[in-house]
C-alpha cells in the first residue's frame, strides 16, 4: 500500500504510514474493538469528502455544494435502516462515545441518574466513569456482574434500579462476553419508568447480521460504533424512534458537534453496503465459532476465562488464578513482542490497578477478516499460551513471532499481497 503522494511532501510521515501497514500485516491484530476494513472503505474515506463542510442534515445543509454529500449521508441513513431495522438513524456522531453523548444530552439534565455497568465489569467510560464528562455531569451508579458466574445479575439489576431510581439505564458493554437479553433490562426499565439506552458499539456487526439479539425496537435508543465489527468507516451512530428523533438529531448538531465528517460518512456508506451482502452474515458466524475456539484453546492451556466461555467475538481471560504473578500489562507487552496485539483488561473483582489489570482481552475480528477459521484460532490460543507461561523468555517470543508471521501469511490483509 503505496502513500507516494503524502511522501512527495512528508518523507517522515509516509514512512510511518507504511509502517504501520506492515504492522498490520505481520501481527495478529486481536484487539477486540478493531478491524481490517476493506480497500473500498478506506478509499471512501480517503476521498474528496474530506474537504467539504456539510452541517445540518441531507437536505438542510448550513452550506451549499452539498448536493452529493447529501447523496452520501443518505445511503448511509438508508441502509442503516435496512440493516438494523430502526425507525431513525443518525450517522453523523464522530464515535460511540459521541453516540452516547447525544442520547444524554437530549434525554436528560445534569445531576439526573444513570444506573450504568461498572468499568472493571466490562462497562465503557463514556456510561459513566467519573474521568469521563458523563460520570462528571450526572449521578452515576453502577451495576455488576455476577462475580461467581461473570454473567450479568439482571434480578440484582431490576432491584438495584428500584433503589436508585436512574432516569436511564445503559446495556451493552465493551468487555462482556455473552450474550445479552435487552428485553429483561428493558422490564427493569419500565418498572421505574427511566430510558433505555442499549451501547452496542463492540457488537454492532453481529446485530447487523442477526448473530447476537438485536435491541433495536426494544431499547428507547440504541448506539453504536461503526468500524469494529461490522467493518465500515470509522465513527458512531444513533438509533431510535420517530418519537425522539428530532430531539437526537439537534443533540448530534449543534448540539455536540459541528461539521459531519463527511469522508467517515462515506465509509460508513460503503461499510454498510457490505454488510448488506450474504457474506457479511458468514463472516459474523465465523466471528463467533473463531472466539469459541480461541476461548476453548486457552481453557485447553489451563487458563480461566471470564464467565467460562464467550457467546460473542471476544474472551475475558483472568490471570489471577493461572498465573498470579503475571499481570495483564505484562502478558500484553510480551504478547506483541511476539507479534499478537491485545490489550491488558480489568476483571470482575479487580485487584490490580486498571493501568495494569489481572486480565487480558481478546478478540476475533481482524483475524475473522484475514481470513482465519477455528483451527487457527485454536493454533492462536496455544502460541498467547506459549508467551503468557514464558513472558520473559526472548527465543519463546522469537519463535512465537515467526510462527505468528507465517499465519500472517498464509492469511494476507490484502488479496493483492
Amino acid at each position: 500500500m503505496e502513500h507516494d503522494h503524502v511522501r512527495a511532501v512528508d518523507p517522515a510521515v509516509a514512512d510511518a504510514l507504511e509502517n504501520e501497514v506492515d504492522r498490520q500485516r505481520s501481527t495478529l491484530q486481536m484487539i477486540a474493538s478493531e478491524n481490517h476494513v476493506s480497500k473500498a472503505v478506506l478509499d471512501a474515506q480517503g476521498s474528496a469528502l474530506t474537504n467539504k463542510y456539510a452541517e445540518g442534515y441531507p437536505g438542510e445543509r448550513y452550506y451549499g455544494g452539498c448536493e452529493y454529500a447529501d447523496e452520501v449521508e443518505q445511503y448511509a441513513i438508508d441502509r442503516a435502516t435496512e440493516l438494523f431495522g430502526a425507525e431513525h438513524v443518525n450517522v453523523q456522531p464522530h464515535s460511540g462515545t459521541q453516540a452516547n453523548q447525544a442520547v444524554y444530552f437530549a434525554m436528560l439534565e445534569p445531576g439526573d441518574k444513570i444506573l450504568s455497568l461498572d468499568l472493571t465489569h466490562g462497562g465503557h467510560l463514556s456510561h459513566g466513569h467519573p474521568a469521563n464528562f458523563v460520570g462528571q455531569l450526572y449521578d452515576v451508579e453502577q451495576y455488576e456482574v455476577n462475580p461467581e458466574t461473570g454473567y450479568l445479575d439482571y434480578e440484582g439489576l431490576a432491584e438495584q434500579a428500584e433503589a436508585f431510581d436512574p432516569d436511564i439505564i445503559v446495556s451493552g458493554y465493551s468487555a462482556y462476553p455473552r450474550d445479552i437479553e435487552w428485553e429483561r433490562i428493558q422490564e427493569a426499565a419500565d418498572a421505574v419508568d427511566a430510558y433505555h439506552l442499549a451501547d452496542i458499539a463492540h457488537i454492532t456487526g453481529l446485530v447487523a447480521a442477526g448473530v447476537h439479539d438485536s435491541p433495536v425496537g426494544i431499547a428507547d435508543f440504541v448506539t453504536g460504533s461503526t468500524h469494529k465489527t461490522i467493518r465500515s468507516g470509522r465513527g458512531g451512530i444513533v438509533m431510535t424512534s420517530e418519537e425522539y428523533a428530532d430531539g437526537i438529531d439537534s443533540a448530534v448538531f449543534p448540539g455536540g458537534q459541528g461539521g459531519p465528517l463527511m469522508h467517515n460518512i462515506a465509509g460508513k456508506a460503503v461499510g454498510f453496503k457490505e454488510a448488506l451482502e450474504p457474506e457479511f452474515e458468514d463472516y459474523a458466524e465465523q466471528t463467533v465459532a473463531n472466539a469459541k475456539a480461541l476461548g476453548e484453546s486457552l481453557v485447553d492451556n489451563g487458563f480461566s476465562l471470564v464467565s467460562g466461555g464467550t457467546d460473542n467475538h471476544l474472551v475475558l481471560v483472568d490471570l489471577r488464578e493461572s498465573h498470579p504473578d503475571t499481570s495483564g500489562g505484562t502478558a500484553e507487552e510480551a504478547l506483541e513482542a511476539a507479534g499478537i496485539v491485545l490489550n491488558g483488561n480489568t476483571v470482575p473483582g479487580e485487584t490490580r490497578s486498571p493501568f495494569d489489570p489481572s486480565g487480558i482481552r481478546a478478540g476475533t475480528p481482524g483475524l475473522t477478516t484475514r481470513g482465519f477459521d477455528e483451527d487457527d484460532c485454536r493454533t492462536v490460543g496455544d502460541l498467547i499460551a506459549r508467551v503468557v507461561d514464558n513472558p520473559d523468555d526472548q527465543s519463546v517470543l522469537e519463535e512465537v513471532r515467526e510462527e505468528v508471521e507465517s499465519l500472517c501469511a498464509e492469511n494476507p490483509l490484502y488479496e493483492d499481497e
